[in-house]
């Protein structure tokens, strides 16, 4: 019975040790959401960068509790200027030519996504105008809040402004 014990604890160690050699030197390290268009991602980046600008003038830092009695109403019609400039952003990048096959495949399911989170914001902001101070709720897709599987793909290819705004998050 002993042998059978050191048998196994041998086979599992093998096992493991032959799991993680395979996981350090011979596993793909190339992200599953890395498109090969270097002038895709340029000129996405290009793009998403003036709306990410366009947003940033729009920050209003005061507390709705000090903002008087239109607070909410202001606060949704900030949102739909950021989310216009979201919009505008997204319209653009579905516009451009993505040039290898990967990433014909992958852009349409991430600009689907952002076509999503945009509904979100969209509804959240009509919660606003409609006096309901609830926090910004978004779909979740996967297990994931749908803003998370778009930045993934945004830092994966290198396209930091096209990741989605925090702006509602807080």
């Amino acid at each position: 019975m002993h042998r059978l014990y050191k048998f196994l604890i041998i086979v599992s160690c093998s096992l493991l040790a032959a799991m993680w050699v395979y996981g350090l030197f011979f596993a793909s390290k190339e992200s599953i959401n890395k498109i090969g268009d270097e002038a895709w991602k340029v000129e996405s980046e290009k793009i998403c960068a003036v709306s990410e600008k366009e947003r940033l003038a729009l920050i209003d830092l005061r507390k709705v509790k000090d903002s008087g009695d239109n607070a909410l109403s202001e606060r949704s019609q900030i949102i739909d200027k950021a989310t216009d400039s979201l919009e505008r952003a997204v319209n653009a990048l579905t516009a451009l030519t993505v040039a290898d096959a990967k990433g014909r495949a992958l852009v349409p399911l991430w600009l689907a996504d952002y076509r999503t989170h945009i509904s979100d914001r969209r509804a959240y902001s009509d919660d606003l105008r409609n006096g309901v101070n609830e926090p910004f709720s978004e779909t979740v897709t996967e297990g994931l809040p749908i803003s998370e599987k778009i930045a993934t793909f945004a830092a994966d290819n290198a396209i930091p402004s096209c990741a989605p705004p925090i702006d509602l998050s807080v």
